[in-house]
């Protein structure tokens, strides 16, 4: 997670989306940036359009992740009941007990079709990795696999949560306290340096 912090503090920016500057003295922002008020104004709006993208950007990343987790869980779920079944049915010496403990399981062929199944011998599972592409694991290997999978989604789960909380606090700088603040102020100015924009919330 990479943020770099300005003098005063607050982050200037946070993974790549930058903080929105907190304009205090419109006709001295001018001045230093030297942009007129409508440019300021544009520069304002093309600002905040970037951040709602981002923040759409963000949000469907969150969701991805927010469906995977649970998907993940199940996953999880399905290997250790496996393995559960399989040691039940040795002994502690490591010889078969009995060879007819057999887990029936219902599986999903399509959405809303199921097919009921035997497996019989669960020493090993195939995982989707993604991209049609399929691998077989042993439980032990794919409880490993799904167990770091899960801590890798949760922990990118936490960043994007907190991406979006300083995206939204960009978002209400510029909003209310630049824009409004700006056109409070340029509404103030003289008519001869002020030519009336579309001002957009």
């Amino acid at each position: 997670m990479s943020s770099s912090t300005s003098i005063s503090g607050v982050p200037s920016e946070r993974r790549g989306i930058p903080a929105a500057t907190f304009v205090e003295d419109v006709q001295t922002y001018l001045t230093q940036s030297g942009l007129d008020a409508n440019s300021a104004l544009a520069f304002l709006q093309e600002r905040l359009q970037q951040y709602k993208i981002v923040e759409m950007k963000l949000l469907a990343q969150q969701r991805d992740l927010q469906t995977k987790i649970p998907d993940i869980e199940k996953c999880l779920d399905i290997v250790s009941t496996i393995q559960a079944k399989k040691g039940a049915t040795e002994s502690p010496a490591g010889g078969n007990i009995s060879s007819a403990v057999d887990l029936i399981v219902d599986f999903e062929l399509s959405e809303g079709i199921y097919s009921r199944a035997r497996i019989e011998n669960g020493d090993s599972v195939c995982l989707w990795l993604g991209a049609n592409v399929m691998l077989e694991y042993s439980c032990h290997e794919a409880e490993e696999l799904l167990k770091k999978n899960l801590e890798n989604a949760k922990a990118s789960l936490e960043v994007l949560i907190a991406d979006l909380q300083f995206l939204r606090d960009q978002v209400t700088i510029s909003q209310v306290q630049n824009q409004h603040n700006m056109v409070i102020t340029l509404l103030s100015l003289s008519a001869s340096q002020f030519v009336s924009v579309d001002y957009i919330v």
